[in-house]
């Protein structure tokens, strides 16, 4: 009895199994699931989880990763808008959006075919921009003159409306370059363009500072010719006044030139003696006489 009971449990179990293998499916947290019935799409399953179907030969379960395919295409040639000759690669992110539209675009939701088609798309949106372009947009001296955000979001624009046009399901998270090359033909001319441009941007730097090194001598040149003819100016005012105050005075000095000769020693010999010095002189040398007392004797007479 107890042998036959374990029989029927192992036996339903088994069947329960079965039948969720049957008409259950799951979907994990990076999949979107498309069930068809009867080789036609009939629905989506876009949030994680179980769900029910009816058995193989009527729906099929489709599931297709949701996350961020990579890929980055092959280095080729395009001419540059004035005539030169460019090696471009771009590399791509980019995830199903619609798998609706997605899976019966490509064979049964296959993402390598997608990534096929995704490739020559880009391929001609590439060359399209690069064309519309010059070589300095890619290739130049000057940082600031480079468009490299430019080219990529130009390329990235192109490859949208494409694949939104086709209804693809698809949705470019990013593109951008990923390598570029000269051919061998080209690369010397580039060089030499890169060295004139450095050239000329050498000589406007010298330009600009020999023209700042001007202005700033003109500007000291004048400034010291101010200050040159200030101090002549007032020059000229302390020997005017020199000059009239001797005029006064020299009436004075005329009537007795002896006390004129006297009062002019001792000034010389008050500014001798102003600090404490130690002097060695001759008696005889003016203003030094004066200590003898000679030429105070010669006025008192």
């Amino acid at each position: 009895m107890k042998k036959n009971l374990l029989t029927i449990i192992v036996s339903i179990v088994l069947a329960a199994i079965f039948v969720l293998i049957l008409f259950v499916y799951q979907v994990r947290q990076s999949e979107v699931a498309v069930v068809t019935r009867f080789g036609k799409p009939h629905k989506t399953k876009t949030t994680p989880g179980y769900d029910f179907r009816l058995p193989p030969g009527i729906d099929s379960v489709y599931k297709l990763d949701q996350r961020i395919q990579n890929f980055e295409d092959s280095l080729s040639e395009s001419y540059t808008a004035d005539g030169n000759n460019l090696l471009t690669s771009v590399y791509v992110g980019w995830r199903i959006d619609n798998a609706t539209n997605f899976f019966p675009k490509f064979k049964n939701g296959s993402v390598k075919e997608a990534e096929r088609n995704l490739k020559d798309i880009v391929t001609q949106a590439k060359a399209a921009v690069v064309g519309k372009h010059p070589l300095s947009d890619f290739v130049n001296a000057n940082d600031k003159e480079l468009k490299f955000d430019a080219i990529e979001k130009e390329i990235r624009d192109i490859v949208q409306k494409q694949v939104t046009a086709n209804n693809s399901g698809i949705e470019i998270e990013y593109l951008g370059l990923k390598r570029m090359g000269l051919p061998e033909s080209v690369t010397e001319s580039v060089f030499g363009l890169m060295t004139a441009d450095r050239k000329k941007l050498a000589d406007k730097l010298n330009e600009e500072g020999f023209a700042e090194a001007r202005k700033i001598k003109s500007s000291a040149d004048r400034e010291a010719a101010q200050k040159i003819s200030i101090a002549e100016g007032e020059a000229r005012r302390i020997k005017g006044e020199g000059d009239a105050v001797a005029a006064s005075v020299y009436p004075v000095f005329q009537q007795n030139p002896e006390l004129a000769k006297f009062l002019l020693d001792l000034e010389a010999l008050e500014a001798s003696l102003k600090d404490r010095s130690i002097l060695i002189f001759d008696s005889r040398t003016a203003p030094f006489n004066l200590l003898t007392g000679s030429l105070t004797n010669k006025l008192a007479k």
